[in-house]
């Protein structure tokens, strides 16, 4: 036990906020609380970031006329991968992916351009940039749980697309559609896991010892 311990109750909190996150793709009507969403976008501006080069760009879509074009380029996407899972397709499309229409804020998370020349920590791992925006992602989720608030990460689109209805410079990547509100209820367990895609592996199946063991592979299902 040393001094930097926080208090019980302040760890308790954490790893219940953790186990609580929920991915949302079902809101209310309402609006976020005054404040919130540049406390949000302030937790994400304290991720970790490989070289502290802080790759992240936010850009907050309110226009409905924009949302709907997102919502557009997100349908055919969804509909492109139902095509990819022919043994599930129609149990795909009864999951709803994405809450564009109905959510109180949306945020397209892109990483910047120029990200070329930022070389600590990525000469040999290029990709720790995205790494480094998901960390600054997480932060947000966890905050706007606390808060009460559901936020919905939105990867079915084509990043082209996106860049281009949003005017993004050449170099800068979409990786996120992020959509925020007020929510009926927080699920007990994800949503995917509740309708049978999956669910939390063990911890023995994701923690080794000094080598990777003989026949540990990935998930047991790809869909």
């Amino acid at each position: 036990m040393t001094g930097q311990r926080y208090p019980g109750a302040d760890i308790a909190a954490i790893e219940r906020v953790i186990r609580e996150r929920r991915d949302i793709r079902h809101f209310v009507p309402g609006k976020l609380p005054d404040g919130l969403l540049e406390r949000l976008v302030d937790a994400a501006r304290h991720g970790p970031s490989v070289g502290y080069m802080q790759p992240w760009r936010f850009l907050r879509i309110a226009a409905a006329d924009n949302r709907e074009a997102l919502w557009r380029i997100v349908e055919a996407e969804r509909q492109a991968t139902a095509e990819a899972l022919p043994s599930r397709t129609a149990e795909f499309l009864k999951l709803k992916v994405e809450g564009i229409r109905d959510a109180a804020e949306v945020l397209v998370v892109a990483l910047m351009p120029g990200r070329e020349p930022h070389v600590f920590g990525r000469r040999t791992l290029p990709e720790m940039d995205l790494a480094s925006v998901a960390c600054a992602i997480q932060n947000m989720w966890l905050l706007a749980r606390a808060e009460g608030i559901g936020l919905g990460w939105v990867s079915f689109f084509d990043p082209e697309a996106v860049a281009e209805h949003l005017a993004m410079p050449a170099g800068a990547q979409p990786v996120a559609i992020l959509c925020l509100g007020p929510v009926a209820e927080f699920p007990a367990a994800p949503l995917l896991e509740s309708q049978g895609w999956g669910e939390r592996l063990p911890r023995e199946e994701v923690l080794f010892e000094e080598i990777w063991p003989e026949g540990a592979g990935g998930t047991p299902t790809a869909y």
